[in-house]
């Protein structure tokens, strides 16, 4: 039966992100409370109480989960926590909104899942494609048909992530309570380099817009333990070939982003940041920047329809395992230096 708002929220991992983003959202969410914060770090976890006006704090999860306090939690912690983390939180019978990637392995994403199922919880993945307003009007053209059947794409991120990863130091001026922790600096609980970061999103836009499954990759990588530039080349279930190229360490700071989908009866390109989309289709061509478009739910707006019954979610399990699965064949590939089956 669904929960009655608000919904209390606690937040596992209240580090930066969380206090840039879904804080935020779930004290200005009307159905939402954030309601318990922990962080192993007392220091920090003091600010971010502090900021928030949040009274329960604890340094260890569990406590958290045992707690009483919360109909459901946030998961915000290092990516090889995330399995943990959510298991213990859906066998407490609490609902999950966990940020990307969902596991750092596919199958233990896929236990994930199916526990979510079988205990009737809401588990719900932080990838931003749903919460974009281009890749909503995106999803939208190829829907509707209006893009024909997709038949290439070329995805290509150029940005500068060092500092996050641990290799130049964090500038004074990061956003957020709190600064960023560097565990995105360890290869173990990153689960590889910054594609199972940030090319996370890259691959989400693809999978969820169009709708489709890559059934085999290759890849080049710096490093496949640790990757900062990576190159995949992916053949779709439909046959179509697509490229995604992402350059974290490059001399121009600002990231820059160039989309294209050529569909059977027409193009869109997608290009950042800020976002526009351009689709041509139908003889014409229709320009749209992110302001101009439908605003998008938040994740925490998504997960708090889910929890009360109003949705089903926008992005399902079974993409946010095939992102990592897709990633994690593609480290195989890149040191096998052959084409994998995904």
């Amino acid at each position: 039966m669904p929960l009655q708002p608000p919904i209390r929220i606690g937040v596992i991992g209240a580090g930066s992100f969380a206090s840039r983003r879904h804080c935020p959202d779930i004290i200005e969410h009307p159905e939402a409370q954030l309601n318990a914060l922990c962080r192993r770090d007392p220091e920090q976890l003091a600010k971010m109480a502090d900021a928030f006006c949040v009274e329960h704090t604890y340094a260890d999860y569990r406590e958290l989960i045992d707690s009483g306090l919360v109909d459901a939690v946030l998961i915000s912690s290092p990516h090889d926590l995330h399995y943990e983390h959510g298991k213990a939180a859906l066998e407490k019978g609490l609902h999950v909104l966990l940020e990307k990637p969902i596991t750092t392995d596919p199958q233990e994403g896929r236990k994930l899942v199916a526990l979510a199922k079988e205990k009737g919880l809401v588990l719900i993945v932080a990838q931003n494609p749903p919460y974009w307003n281009h890749c909503r009007h995106l999803r939208a053209q190829f829907r509707s048909g209006r893009l024909g059947e997709l038949e290439s794409a070329a995805i290509n991120w150029v940005g500068n992530a060092l500092a996050v990863l641990g290799l130049e130091e964090l500038p004074a001026n990061m956003p957020g309570v709190v600064i960023p922790t560097l565990y995105r600096a360890s290869a173990e609980q990153n689960g590889g380099g910054f594609t199972m970061d940030g090319g996370t999103h890259l691959l989400c836009e693809l999978l969820w817009c169009t709708e489709r499954k890559v059934v085999e990759v290759s890849a080049q990588m710096d490093n496949a333990d640790f990757d900062v530039r990576c190159s995949l080349a992916m053949r779709l279930d439909n046959g179509a070939l697509v490229s995604l190229n992402q350059v974290a360490d490059s001399q121009v700071r600002a990231k820059r982003q160039h989309n294209i989908y050529y569909g059977s009866k027409g193009t869109a390109i997608v290009r950042g940041f800020p976002f526009t989309i351009e689709i041509e289709a139908d003889g014409e061509v229709e320009r749209l920047s992110e302001g101009e478009l439908p605003d998008a739910p938040t994740p925490v707006g998504d997960f708090v329809d889910c929890v009360l019954g109003r949705s089903a979610g926008e992005i399902s399990g079974d993409t946010a395992v095939h992102v990592v699965a897709v990633l994690r064949a593609a480290q195989e590939a890149a040191r096998r230096n052959q084409t994998v089956l995904v």
